[in-house]
């Protein structure tokens, strides 16, 4: 197979691309079988050099269940295009593993849009499938493959997955059970940014967040992002939506990189529209203070709290505040911007804005030097923890809270 590289935010191809209170009122019961977001990746940009889309393509993203259901729809993102998409045929299956473009026999369906099976996705669109009958596992994998047939524009994408997925440049290939096709690979997903079951889970939970909540550190293709482990934990009672993007920002944009909308003008699209939020987990600002121009102001931080606080609660959403977990070792750390990060955990675990807190900051740091992350928890650059501790991080949430 085929293996496409991605160098930091370079890309050395122009085909496919790789990357390695306040006290508020609980939100509204949740409906037995109503629908449910089981999956999620926040679009971050388009792929560079992808000025003529990827016409004749057959991309099979592997994608990661929380809760389980009867049947399922899928939501697909032009977000980041400049022309018109054509999706051709979208089909959406069981896989046999995490690993392989295989379906499990007898479960490929063809999703449908207002009954057709071909859709066109405006430029910063996205659309809903409609309903297919399809048993979907929880903690399970599922095939979402798009066949595109002509040019479009930029392809919008998720720029690190944590997980291989698969494609073909040879035709329609979407509803092949084998995965014999797909003999390429890619560790992004392309266009599909959510799917939702129809389920008798309680609603779900969204994690908006950094590399942190995206996985950066956690073993390739094992699901051991902090947000799966807190679905292990949850059985299936609440779907995680993972609204991580590696780089991403509660104040700025960093154009030119796959680091998303800042995560105000993201809310909406990745959060507030997504499949039947009933809590919010907020895990954003430590790439504010630690990426250049660096924010040493809390004050804007917090500000930039509040709003996401004012925004969830007015759609009835929970909003829980994470701490920004230690760095000191990383390569920019200093004593101001540790400084920053000290002020704007005391906010989070002081101010009572927040309906509940999760003290990731305690949960990662090292007894001999709070200020650092516990080693058998660092991934190795001294920010990102590694399965160890992440799995820490998924413990340290408070299920009866969500």
């Amino acid at each position: 197979m085929r293996r496409l590289l991605v160098l930091g935010a370079t890309v050395l191809t122009a085909a496919l691309v790789t990357s390695s209170a306040a006290t508020s009122s609980p939100t509204q019961g949740h409906a037995p079988g109503g629908w449910v977001g089981t999956w999620a990746a926040s679009p971050g940009a388009g792929v560079a050099g992808t000025e003529n889309g990827y016409p004749n393509f057959s991309i099979r993203n592997v994608i990661h269940t929380s809760a389980g259901g009867n049947k399922a729809r899928v939501r697909l993102s032009n977000t980041f295009g400049r022309a018109p998409l054509t999706l051709g045929h979208v089909t959406i299956a069981v896989a046999q593993s995490g690993t392989s473009p295989a379906a499990k026999p007898g479960t490929m369906r063809t999703v449908t849009f207002g009954g057709q099976r071909e859709v066109v996705v405006p430029a910063a669109a996205e659309v809903l499938s409609d309903p297919v009958d399809l048993v979907v596992p929880r903690d399970g994998d599922l095939l979402v493959t798009t066949y595109t047939p002509t040019p479009s524009g930029p392809v919008t994408y998720h720029s690190f997955a944590a997980q291989t997925s698969f494609f073909t440049r040879d035709g329609d290939f979407a509803d092949q059970e084998s995965g014999a096709a797909f003999t390429e690979q890619t560790g992004v997903w392309h266009y599909v940014s959510g799917v939702d079951v129809q389920s008798t889970a309680r609603g779900s939970v969204a994690i908006l967040g950094d590399s942190i909540t995206d996985g950066s550190g956690s073993t390739t293709n094992a699901n051991n992002r902090w947000p799966d482990l807190l679905s292990d934990r949850l059985r299936g009672r609440l779907g995680v939506l993972n609204a991580g993007i590696g780089g991403n920002r509660l104040l700025l944009d960093n154009p030119g990189h796959p680091f998303g909308r800042n995560a105000l003008a993201r809310l909406a699209d990745d959060v507030l529209s997504q499949g039947d939020v009933r809590t919010l987990i907020v895990l954003e600002g430590i790439n504010d203070i630690q990426q250049d121009p660096h924010q040493t102001d809390p004050a804007k931080i917090i500000s930039a709290y509040r709003q996401v606080i004012a925004q969830a609660k007015a759609h009835g959403i929970r909003v829980i505040g994470g701490t920004l977990v230690p760095f000191k070792g990383w390569r920019v750390w200093d004593e101001t911007l540790e400084a920053t990060r000290q002020a704007v955990n005391d906010f989070i675990r002081d101010s009572h804005e927040f309906d509940a807190v999760v003290d990731f900051d305690k949960a990662l740091q090292d007894p001999a030097d709070p200020l650092r992350m516990l080693p058998a928890y660092d991934s190795g650059d001294h920010l990102h923890p590694n399965d160890a501790g992440y799995r820490a991080m998924a413990a340290a949430v408070d299920l009866s809270k969500l």
